[in-house]
């Protein structure tokens, strides 16, 4: 059988009963510490018994990371794996595919128009799943093999650091021009902060919800997906 258009990332996330790419990041955009005294290890298993279909890693160092947390991560688990980071060059690409990453975050925000389709015929050379992340219309119009990408939006600012107000609106907003480039797996990103919300997300269209902060700050993470699948 051959593999599907948007590779075995987004073929995961199509396929869950619990739609949410989870994150391992260090730090909110606050500062705050979101490991809180758990190893990589630790988390991951936990990811893993809730059943996360893929993991997203935070390499950048504006939420306290490295290049080595990727290392870390693709070691401890066979799902497939998100790096996240400011990835602007074709040898970062190249880097992260041999280290291990199932998918790349290009950041249309940061990326100028002409750059973004030659990275994301890079991430394909490579076997990665071009996960696009978007902003608004313009940004959305400008990712190039949406059949094979992975695009998502952010719900936070990332211009000012991801501070700021943020929630589910921005990606209520924006689904039909995120439908429109053609991906079959559309994301709703970040600044999701309860199980409500992500089901709003979901019945809206979203096939899958990219949540860090809120997993990482609960208090009974267990009990946090039981109730999204409650809620639907």
């Amino acid at each position: 059988m051959s593999a599907p258009a948007v590779g075995r990332f987004g073929d995961a996330l199509l396929i869950s009963r619990v739609p949410v790419l989870m994150e391992i990041k260090r730090r909110s955009a606050d500062g705050d510490d979101l490991f809180r005294g758990r190893t990589v290890g630790q988390l991951v298993r936990e990811y893993e018994a809730l059943g996360a279909p893929a993991l997203s890693v935070v390499t950048g160092s504006w939420f306290g990371g490295t290049p080595g947390l990727l290392d870390e991560v693709v070691a401890a688990t066979g799902l497939p794996v998100l790096v996240k980071d400011f990835l602007t060059k074709e040898r970062q690409l190249a880097d992260v595919a041999a280290r291990g990453a199932s998918a790349a975050l290009l950041t249309a925000t940061v990326l100028p128009k002409s750059v973004l389709p030659r990275l994301i015929e890079s991430c394909l050379e490579h076997g990665l799943t071009p996960f696009v992340e978007v902003s608004d219309e313009r940004e959305a119009a400008a990712v190039v093999h949406g059949e094979r990408c992975v695009v998502a939006v952010n719900n936070k600012d990332i211009r000012r650091r991801e501070r700021g107000p943020e929630g589910p609106e921005r990606s209520h907003a924006l689904l039909p021009a995120v439908l429109a480039t053609g991906t079959p797996v559309p994301v709703s990103a970040s600044g999701i902060r309860s199980p409500e919300e992500a089901r709003g997300l979901l019945d809206a269209g979203y096939r899958a919800l990219l949540i860090g902060t809120g997993l990482l700050l609960a208090d009974d993470l267990s009990g946090w997906a039981a109730e999204l699948e409650r809620a639907r």
